[in-house]
């Protein structure tokens, strides 16, 4: 196993090792001092070490992959699911009710079962779990996530998207209408699968949008900002494809109201976001970049007035695989089994 065995451990099994996501799920927790990673999984893979699929973590002593079917869930108090999107709701609904869950996938992220229908093309397989299913915004939803059972873990782009403009919505200082999210990430966030699209050939040397007014996100980002506007809200966002491994920039032109300037929006952002220990405010006038947060679980945001009177510009940045992605996974395991939550989280970003 990963670590020496340890009643006080906590046991998690890993479902879709093989992906990005599942691979930095181990790099992060084989560190984690409360944690054996007891379970991997990666069907096609079966049999095989893990060194043998990311030779990057062959020293590692870890357990050999497994199909999904083989695992023994008695060896496990909680599971990660980095599995496709549309897979994940059979899978967990076969699960002892014993374990806990964190879902990376986008399955349980939708409260309503028909926009979930409406967006990923198909009627939802788990309509009573999704009831319990809580969303796994850290910052935002701590509480809740504490008494979960199965918690669903947020998209890149939407954690990118929420995490600034959820405070500003709940205090009434931007207005709810007329939200433009520009969002930049890197490859990793397509996964590891095989696509022309992701070629190395394809992307180096350019940038290109993609999913424009239809990306599975929009739902995801316009549910929680509804909730924090309490009203309903409709934004455009479109994401683009960036020539690095990881991270995201999104940019976010709002609409101020209330007669608030944007030195209002930060100071608002730097008082809800100064107890956290991942969220960072940026003093006046300086911009967040990816290659301040890359391979941290870190999340930088800055704010600016806007040349056009009455709107200002907000900017986040994370990496996508971590903040976005396995980190953000790890906090809400953390908070889940009332460990300390920057547990397995403290490195800082790697740079350059």
């Amino acid at each position: 196993m990963a670590n020496a065995s340890n009643e006080t451990k906590v046991r998690v099994g890993i479902l879709g090792a093989s992906g990005y996501t599942g691979a930095e799920l181990v790099r992060m927790l084989i560190r984690h001092p409360a944690v054996e990673i007891a379970l991997l999984t990666a069907d096609r893979h079966a049999g095989k070490p893990m060194g043998d699929v990311f030779p990057h973590l062959a020293r590692l002593d870890l357990p050999d992959l497994v199909k999904i079917e083989d695992a023994d869930w008695n060896a496990v108090d909680l599971v990660f699911c980095a599995l496709p999107h549309a897979t994940t709701q059979q899978v967990v609904a076969g699960l002892p009710d014993s374990l806990k869950v964190v879902d990376l996938s986008a399955d349980f992220r939708l409260r309503d079962v028909e926009t979930y229908a409406k967006w990923y093309g198909g009627p939802h397989q788990a309509p009573d779990l999704q009831k319990e299913a809580v969303y796994g915004l850290t910052e935002i939803y701590r509480s809740e996530i504490a008494a979960a059972r199965l918690v669903a873990n947020p998209g890149c782009y939407t954690t990118a998207s929420e995490l600034p403009l959820m405070p500003l919505l709940a205090a009434g200082l931007i207005e709810p209408d007329g939200i433009v999210i520009d969002a930049k990430s890197g490859v990793s966030g397509a996964g590891r699968a095989e696509k022309q699209g992701i070629l190395h050939a394809e992307v180096s040397e350019g940038i290109h949008a993609y999913g424009i007014a239809s990306h599975r996100h929009c739902p995801e980002i316009e549910q929680e900002l509804s909730v924090a506007a309490g009203r309903p809200v409709t934004v455009s966002f479109t994401p683009h494809l960036m020539p690095m491994n990881r991270g995201i920039l999104a940019t976010i032109y709002v609409t101020l109201a209330n007669g608030a300037n944007a030195e209002d929006l930060r100071i608002a952002l730097a008082a809800r976001y100064d107890p956290e220990p991942f969220v960072h405010v940026l003093p006046a006038g300086r911009a967040p970049a990816t290659r301040d947060v890359r391979g941290s679980n870190h999340f930088l945001i800055g704010v600016f007035a806007d040349r056009v009177p009455g709107r200002a510009i907000v900017i986040s940045a994370e990496d996508n695989l971590v903040k976005g992605a396995s980190g953000q996974a790890i906090q809400n395991m953390n908070v889940m089994c009332d460990l300390p939550e920057t547990m397995g989280l403290e490195q800082e970003a790697l740079f350059p």
